[in-house]
């Protein structure tokens, strides 16, 4: 039988927004996550299907939200060696997660996966949030008003 005195209770509260950091952590996190399940989908041989919702305007005037497929391009390419090689993303700019190296070579689509499973761990944790803090501050720079 459960007691109640088994429980610990503590005078925390759900804070109200997330700090900025963690929400980039988050926005690289489901970045990775596309990746892999585009890698898994190349590696079975199927199509990716994710979806999200587009406003689109009819004949008539009206507007309505209807479900297309996401476009997500691949982060891999193959370097001139022939090697299979990835880049981490972080908008349009690459990551570079060691210095000096923006990308990760890895032996086939296996080993992809692993890797990305890796970084995305390593983004979970917090490893990188020097490098996505450079990575957003050089987005942020793009937009400012002249």
């Amino acid at each position: 039988m459960a007691t109640i005195d088994k429980l610990k209770f503590v005078a925390a509260t759900k804070p109200i927004n997330q700090p900025p950091i963690v929400q980039r952590r988050n926005k690289l996190s489901n970045k990775l996550w596309e990746q892999i399940e585009l890698a898994k989908c190349q590696l079975n041989g199927t199509q990716l299907e994710i979806k999200k919702e587009k406003t689109v305007k009819a004949a008539d005037g009206t507007a309505k939200r209807v479900q297309i497929n996401k476009r997500i391009k691949p982060w891999w390419f193959q370097n001139s060696d022939g090697k299979l090689c990835v880049s981490i993303r972080y908008g349009a700019k690459v990551l570079e997660l060691k210095r000096g190296m923006p990308s990760i070579q890895v032996a086939d689509l296996d080993g992809l996966l692993e890797g990305l499973a890796i970084i995305k761990a390593e983004v979970e944790k917090g490893s990188f949030d020097e490098e996505i803090e450079l990575a957003s501050g050089a987005l942020k720079a793009n937009f400012k008003t002249k």
